[in-house]
């Protein structure tokens, strides 16, 4: 074979490989996943709240004015004439079933408001509510309470005792201060109303239990028996 021929044969040849090479198909290079996230925030995990079926047992009373028409705790104007309660711990938007044990009538109301501040009372009804159960005339009545459904909480829930409320603030301050240096903690909550209140309220604990193991000292080293646990809203 001449030089010539060599030379076209070596044409054909690369020519051949070239269109061989462009047509397997391009391989695709894995992409690595995302490294994990070291820093910032944690992502929020909704907090179930008690679970429905959930009881408890104690005296209800009702409130009406001077409260109707001004905010209740959760923000919404308080209507006395809806199907509303205040109690202490529960999450705002909890559905509960009150049930008068003296003659098993029930209402469904919806917790809005924090209260009662008045020892040894589970919840306080709207007047409403207060009709539906027969329980206008006499202000109070021994009720079982249960959880129709609870709202998951955005944020861990936090609970503190209640100490004291007072319609001077001076004395408010005076009692914060000592609840502070007495338990690391305290803060005051304004409850509007005619007069207005301050709610002083001591420490800050995870679970109601410890906050009662705090009020069970507070009871007894500062002579407080009226101090109750309360729930921490934002």
């Amino acid at each position: 074979m001449d030089l010539m021929s060599r030379i076209l044969l070596a044409a054909v040849l690369c020519v051949a490989l070239f269109a061989a090479g462009c047509g397997k198909k391009k391989q695709r290079v894995p992409v690595p996943p995302p490294a994990p996230r070291t820093s910032g925030p944690a992502p929020r995990v909704a907090v179930p709240g008690p679970p429905a079926g959930t009881t408890e047992r104690g005296v209800a009373s009702w409130y009406g004015r001077p409260y109707d028409g001004r905010a209740a705790a959760d923000g919404e104007i308080y209507d006395m004439e809806t199907l509303v309660a205040a109690h202490r711990t529960l999450p705002f938007q909890t559905m509960v079933r009150v049930r008068n044990l003296t003659n098993d009538k029930t209402v469904d109301v919806r917790i809005i408001d924090r209260g009662p501040f008045v020892a040894n009372r589970i919840i306080d009804l709207s007047h409403a509510a207060a009709g539906v159960i027969g329980m206008l005339g006499a202000g109070i009545a021994q009720v079982e309470l249960t959880i129709l459904s609870s709202p998951a909480s955005a944020a861990p829930p936090q609970f503190a005792v209640q100490v004291g409320a007072f319609r001077d603030r001076a004395n408010a301050d005076r009692m914060q201060q000592n609840m502070t240096n007495a338990y690391g903690s305290a803060k005051q909550v304004l409850r509007q109303g005619d007069p207005p209140l301050w709610r002083v309220l001591a420490g800050r604990e995870a679970s109601p239990e410890a906050a009662e193991t705090l009020a069970r000292r507070i009871r007894q080293e500062q002579n407080l028996p009226q101090a109750f646990v309360v729930r921490l809203d934002p």
